[in-house]
């Protein structure tokens, strides 16, 4: 079993806490970031970052449904960690300060990819669709905090 990793990112035109606050609030706006990829999304436990307990089904593609139920962490400034508890899957988000007024999302997910010709077609090609669908994600990330930045961040530019 190798390990598959899929990474995207995106610039984003708001301040890196605001970008942060929306994502680590899943009570009220992280559901309206998700792409049809997602369905059944449900808070079980917190809502806003730490010790949040969140559960969703991802269609990575048209036979693979993922059922979620993730643990989520702020291990250190700027990175939510999100384990699932129903396979080896962890995504990190980081988002970091990009200049005056931006700031820079980066998502990474790994996981324990299979064996044999099987796990070379994953190791091909799911990171890529993995990433398709999490660049929708931020893309959505940016539509809702450069929204919310509107006034400040949209004079200084």
């Amino acid at each position: 079993m190798a390990q598959v990793e899929a990474t995207t990112e995106r610039i984003i035109a708001a301040d890196a806490e605001t970008v942060f606050d929306v994502l680590a609030d899943y009570e009220h706006t992280r559901a309206k970031l998700l792409p049809a990829p997602f369905s059944e999304y449900e808070v079980r436990e917190g809502g806003d970052g730490e010790g949040t307990l969140v559960r969703w089904k991802l269609q990575a593609t048209s036979k693979r449904v993922r059922d979620c139920l993730l643990e989520v962490t702020e291990p250190s400034d700027g990175r939510l960690v999100e384990k699932d508890r129903n396979s080896s899957m962890v995504t990190t988000w980081t988002v970091t300060p990009a200049g005056e007024g931006r700031s820079k999302a980066v998502v990474t997910t790994v996981w324990n990819g299979a064996g044999g010709i099987g796990g070379f077609f994953e190791r091909t090609f799911a990171p890529k669709g993995l990433a398709r669908i999490y660049d929708q994600v931020l893309a959505n990330l940016a539509a809702e905090t450069e929204g919310a930045a509107g006034g400040a961040a949209g004079a200084s530019q």
